[in-house]
């Protein structure tokens, strides 16, 4: 119920056009209401209610009984709830989302996503892998690198290097070949190398979570798209047995005899026989080398392989759908979904980071980094610990919150996670000052804490209420009891009508407080500011 009531105050807000000179149209204990406060509320919905609902004096009837509710609120202190504030910080980071993004950058990211999807690399790399746990020469690592680079531009073989030198375990076997692969396939550091390296080529040394890398692109095709196959599966044992018994299957097959059936009985891939031997969808780099081949061979849905050989066995494979790339309109959501969900989702706001800080005035305290650097066991005093070791425009960072912050991180240099948290306190300053850069955000945000305020308030003073008090329920039933009579229920207990009692109990509280709050509270409606929003929704 609370999720749907903030969910509709979201999606009803729109921005109104407010004058520059804006009116105080009523006060509440002397306190100003603005034109614009009221006008945004009911032009809310002014397009999708019936003409009588749109009357100004009934509207802003219920425009004060909601700024009396929220007083109330206030009043009882319901704001400073830890269910409230939870709530309230929630929906606050999801109204975030859009902001912390350079668009611009988004965009291109996008486009960059899709023109990968329709173009495939082929490189082979090699990997100098690290631990977390421990500190890195990464200066050692790139020199080592390097000397390999400058060993294949010079004419030995990439793929022999890569068996020699390589932590990629697979490197013993493909020499450092990965295929051909596209967008998405692997992490965005090194996606990014493989399509900014020409063909022929070798990377510089680049780093990810992996370790450091240098790749050579072998080459570069349009995107097969994916496919649907489903294959006969005979492992490997005797040489001469796997092969007769492979070739018994493509003899059956060529009679006319069901794939299905053949790969039932036959097939050792037990995972995929039961359902007559169909692999789920894949594309290129999914599948071992010569399995991709033959699949690639195939023209027609429902055209098989001969017999062929891989690492796993002899297969039979057989086309069952061909997947073709689809246009960029139709795969926009598709990559906006793999975009946020992957690594490279982090990008845009790491832009957007950059681009404050070159807008903020920036101070640092370096000579606590030094030391740190020096020893990052450190002692310090309590009075340097309640120094500012970082400013970002006028608010300051105290060391304290650097010390917290790089505790039990000991496996990473201190230059690093002071880079990582100055980062996060720009983008903290910024998320703190979005309500004075966007009036809009402003607008919703305060939506979301008066909805969920009043929502409190209802079940409190309302709701809960009305069906946790039984006495006065019942004597509300009495007092009321013609009400409920009619010519089947003549004679009828609380039971009977129980639903339609409350329903009306509560719009009876809700009276009574109405009625106490305008007692209690001092409101005075500005008559020529009412008179002008008249005349213009007169206009209108």
């Amino acid at each position: 119920m609370r999720s749907k009531l903030i969910l509709i105050v979201f999606l009803g807000f729109k921005i109104i056009g407010l004058a520059q000179q804006d009116k105080v149209l009523l006060t509440i204990n002397k306190k100003p209401v603005y034109v614009s406060e009221f006008k945004t509320v009911y032009e809310k919905n002014l397009d999708q209610i019936k003409e009588e609902e749109k009357d100004i004096d009934k509207n802003l009837d219920l425009f004060i009984n909601y700024k009396l509710k929220l007083l109330d609120a206030y009043s009882l202190k319901l704001d400073t709830n830890k269910t409230y504030l939870n709530e309230l910080n929630s929906y606050k980071n999801q109204l975030m989302v859009p902001y912390l993004y350079d668009k611009d950058f988004k965009e291109k990211l996008l486009k960059q996503s899709y023109d990968r999807t329709i173009e495939e690399v082929k490189a082979s790399h090699i990997l100098i892998s690290f631990s977390n746990t421990k500190k890195v020469d990464s200066l050692a690592i790139k020199q080592k690198l390097n000397t390999i680079r400058d060993r294949v531009t010079k004419g030995e073989s990439f793929e022999k290097l890569a068996k020699e030198f390589s932590n990629d375990p697979s490197a013993k076997v493909n020499g450092g070949d990965l295929g051909y692969f596209s967008a998405f396939r692997m992490v965005y550091q090194f996606e990014e190398a493989a399509y900014n390296t020409k063909i022929g080529a070798v990377s510089k040394p680049f780093k990810t979570r992996f370790g450091y890398h240098i790749l050579k692109v072998t080459d570069k095709r349009k995107s097969k798209g994916e496919f649907e196959v489903a294959h006969i599966l005979i492992r490997n044992n005797e040489e001469n047995k796997n092969k007769q018994d492979i070739e018994s299957v493509y003899s059956e097959l060529q009679k006319g005899i069901s794939f299905a059936e053949l790969a039932k009985k036959n097939s050792h891939d037990k995972g995929s026989a039961a359902n007559g031997g169909k692999l789920p969808k894949f594309g290129s780099g999914r599948m071992v080398l010569p399995f991709e081949n033959e699949v690639l061979k195939l023209k027609n849905e429902g055209d098989f392989s001969k017999p062929f050989k891989t690492q796993f066995g002899w297969h039979i494979v057989k086309l069952i759908k061909k997947h073709p790339i689809k246009p960029f309109s139709e795969m926009k959501e598709e990559l906006q979904r793999r975009i946020r969900s992957s690594n490279r989702g982090n990008l845009s706001t790491q832009k957007l980071i950059n681009d404050l800080k070159n807008k903020y005035t920036i101070k640092e305290n370096k000579s606590f980094i030094s030391l740190l650097n020096s020893n990052k066991d450190t002692e310090f005093t309590e009075k340097q610990r309640e120094e500012a070791v970082f400013t970002v425009e006028n608010k300051a960072i105290k060391l304290n919150s650097f010390l917290d912050y790089i505790k039990n991180k000991g496996y990473l240099k201190v230059n690093d996670l002071w880079l990582k948290f100055k980062n996060e306190e720009v983008l903290n300053y910024y998320k703190e000052t979005l309500s004075t850069i966007y009036p809009e955000y402003k607008s919703t945000l305060q939506e979301y804490k008066d909805g969920l305020l009043l929502f409190d308030l209802m079940k409190l003073k309302i709701w809960d209420h009305s069906q946790k008090d039984s006495s006065e329920l019942e004597q509300f039933f009495e007092e009321n009891k013609n009400k409920y009579k009619t010519k089947t229920l003549k004679e009828i207990k609380l039971e009977d009508v129980k639903g339609n009692v409350i329903s009306d109990y509560q719009q009876y509280l809700e009276k009574n407080w109405i009625d106490n709050l305008r007692a209690k509270n001092k409101i005075k409606v500005k008559k020529g500011a009412l008179k002008e929003l008249k005349k213009h929704y007169t206009k209108i």
